[in-house]
């Protein structure tokens, strides 16, 4: 990645015209071939930018252009597209280079496969005398999350999401249809877990006789201590 804080203007022509009149700025090139324009407020979103594949080539200002202050002209041309930017330099305060490897991508917490590990370990969420059963319990649809055991031996079915919303519901009115088929673990009682589960999800949950449980993934890892809670 190479990081160029400078003086500079900016034209872009193609979809649509933008100009940038001059000032300081930051132009980032990206291994992947996009170049972006910062400034220094804005946020993360860029002043202008143009999306690989590209090609970047920088020339030095013809007379004219020299005499009007300009150091050096960055024309960047889209290789599918007739887009281009022209980034015209005037004074370059800061110019380098860092290889940042590669990247292993944003790693979510509290999605769907955590929360399920975390529910596997603390299955007394559902209430004690509660076990469990497996992770993974298959269907001919699709496995569900977590098949458990309450306190009289009855087979507990949990499907568990993020943001409980109504298709999470139908997906586990499904399993419960299949499983309720099958002698060996009927009857089968559904429990809809999410960390946050909408208003419409509870209502349909609660109609057709599925339990709804909330989630709450910091107190789950041992982060949230509720017994040191003040208030």
């Amino acid at each position: 990645m190479r990081l160029v804080i400078a003086d500079c203007s900016a034209h872009y022509t193609g979809r649509l015209s933008a100009h940038l009149p001059l000032a300081r700025r930051l132009i980032v090139v990206k291994a992947d071939g996009s170049v972006l324009l910062h400034s220094d407020g804005g946020s993360y979103k860029p002043l202008n930018w143009m999306s690989p594949p590209c090609t970047l080539v920088v020339s030095e200002p013809d007379d004219d252009e020299a005499a009007a202050g300009l150091t050096a002209v960055w024309d960047v041309q889209h290789t599918k597209s007739d887009d281009h930017l022209r980034i015209e330099i005037h004074e370059v305060v800061l110019d380098t280079t860092a290889d940042l490897g590669i990247d292993p991508g944003l790693v979510k917490e509290g999605v769907e496969a955590h929360l399920q590990a975390l529910l596997a370990e603390q299955i007394e969420l559902l209430g004690p005398g509660h076990t469990l059963v497996r992770r993974e319990y298959m269907t001919a649809i699709g496995p569900v999350d977590i098949l458990a055991r309450d306190p009289r031996g009855g087979s507990v079915a949990i499907e568990i999401k993020r943001r409980g919303e109504i298709d999470g519901v139908e997906q586990l009115t499904r399993y419960l249809d299949l499983l309720n088929r099958d002698p060996l673990i009927a009857p089968v009682r559904g429990v809809f877990a999410a960390q946050q589960i909408k208003p419409q999800a509870r209502v349909l949950a609660t109609d057709r006789g599925i339990e709804c449980l909330v989630l709450d993934y910091d107190a789950m890892r041992g982060v949230d201590d509720v017994d040191a809670r003040l208030f």
